[in-house]
């Protein structure tokens, strides 16, 4: 599970009870402590470790940058001081979360000692003045369970909006001639959103090969031994090792050029000089949570470093073609690709083997485990990125060749109309959780547009509202 770290600024206004304010603060913090959330606190900053003036937000800032700080979550513990929190969320530029703990029942003269409630009302309307986007957790108790899906679910989106502020992807060669739709605005992806491609050619990833098979003995026979338990060989032996060799090689260079992904022109020139398919070695790295694409694509590397970031570490993603209709259901598809998905998402032991549309060996055979799925795909055109969103669910179906999953969605010609008219292309993403929540949410950070092939948006904003989690009474 990644690390995220929170800076934790509590707020109040100085109208309403500072005692009860303070109570607030403790027991919030008390509940962090007790969820395991890694968190910055305030009380060094001042004797109530309250955020409410503006000569302590400079002093808050200053430490939640020195600690550099991944998000930042404003308990209003009573009503709160709207533009301080505004302020600062503006100077930090991180995701910001936006919380209050449920106002109690008026004293029996009528007083009211937080007004809470009102309170996040005006500091959302200052956020809004001050261009800040962030994320709204409903007004609840802190026993409440949405109280910690809420939480656990905002550090998702600032692990991907981090994630996504850090791409550096290695391109391992050109795209293939024969895959326009791959093709890709390095310029534009760098002035806009900081995506980073260090491009290699193919002859010094072969070259790398070569020295990992004479100079990194120990580490090729280590993944020789792992393929031999976990697959059904059914390559020679050289040629296991090259395998082999290809995923030592495709990681030392990831960490020589400092990238969190990689993109590989995976057919023809390396085949001439590797004699394999590199889809094996692919599935090898992908399962360690390092994203590694076909065809060069380099908007399918970025797909897949949202998706690991979003789903925490908690299971792998795939990388796959939408290739054909279901032949007996009627809202069915075949999500396939030659062979590189990560041998946890299998069903059966993958076969080390030779791919459908290819002569070389190298790929794996497996069908992979069904239930519930996020499908999606980060891609733009013209200017304008998107980030395709939906869900799936497996489902059983004629058995196919290298790695695939039969899938059914709600409507599959609303979905392929969809990807036929753009910006999107026949790859996807998928992972086993349901993380359309978060990267929706990530999207208002990133500043692209969420885009749902299944009119489902009201349903994921119900549930970032906790509507499916009753409160406690």
């Amino acid at each position: 599970m990644p690390t995220i770290k929170l800076g934790y600024a509590p707020t109040r206004r100085s109208i309403f009870s500072a005692p009860d304010a303070i109570k607030y603060r403790n027991l919030t913090r008390d509940r962090l402590v007790e969820l395991g959330i890694e968190f910055v606190d305030i009380t060094d900053i001042n004797k109530e470790g309250l955020l409410y003036d503006d000569k302590d937000m400079v002093r808050i800032l200053e430490k939640f940058k020195a600690e550099k700080v991944d998000g930042l979550f404003l308990p209003h513990c009573n009503f709160g001081t709207e533009y301080v929190s505004a302020r600062l969320a503006k100077e930090l530029g991180v995701p910001v979360l936006l919380w209050g703990p449920l106002d109690e029942r008026p004293e029996p003269n009528g007083e009211r000692l937080r007004d809470t409630q009102c309170g996040l009302f005006a500091t959302g309307k200052v956020l809004r003045r001050f261009r800040v986007p962030f994320t709204y957790m409903t007004n609840c108790r802190l026993n409440d369970p949405v109280f910690e899906r809420g939480i656990r679910d905002f550090l998702a989106v600032c692990n991907t909006v981090k994630t996504f502020k850090s791409i550096r992807i290695l391109q391992i060669s050109t795209r293939p001639y024969d895959f326009m739709t791959t093709m890709c605005n390095e310029g534009e992806l760098l002035e806009r959103f900081n995506v980073q491609l260090a491009p290699i050619p193919m002859p010094e990833l072969i070259e790398t090969v070569k020295k990992c098979k004479a100079d990194e003995k120990e580490a090729v026979a280590e993944v020789i031994s792992y393929v031999k338990e976990t697959m059904i060989i059914k390559v020679t032996e050289e040629q296991l090792e090259t395998v082999a060799a290809l995923k030592v090689a495709m990681a030392k260079l990831r960490e020589q050029y400092s990238c969190n992904a990689v993109a590989i022109q995976c057919w023809n020139a390396l085949q001439g000089e590797l004699g394999i398919m590199p889809c094996a070695a692919n599935a090898l790295l992908n399962d360690e949570g390092v994203p590694v694409v076909c065809e060069t694509d380099i908007h399918g590397a970025i797909t897949a470093l949202l998706v690991e970031a979003a789903g925490m570490g908690k299971s792998r993603s795939f990388f796959a073609d939408w290739t054909i209709r279901h032949p007996d259901i009627p809202n069915g598809e075949l999500l396939q690709h030659c062979g590189p998905w990560p041998v946890s998402v299998a069903k059966e032991k993958p076969v080390l083997g030779y791919p459908l549309a290819f002569n070389h060996p190298g790929s794996l055979t497996a069908e992979a485990k069904g239930g519930n799925l996020t499908l999606c795909r980060f891609d733009g055109d013209n200017g304008e990125y998107s980030l395709l969103l939906g869900g799936a669910k497996g489902t059983t179906g004629p058995k196919g060749m290298g790695t695939y999953l039969w899938i059914e969605v709600d409507n599959i010609k609303r979905l392929e109309e969809k990807i036929v008219t753009g910006p999107y292309i026949h790859h996807c993403v998928g992972i086993h959780q349901n993380i359309v929540p978060i990267l929706y949410e990530a999207c208002k950070y990133i500043g692209i547009k969420a885009d749902f092939y299944d009119p489902i948006e009201e349903a994921v904003k119900a549930y970032l509202r906790g509507e499916d989690v009753p409160l406690m009474q």
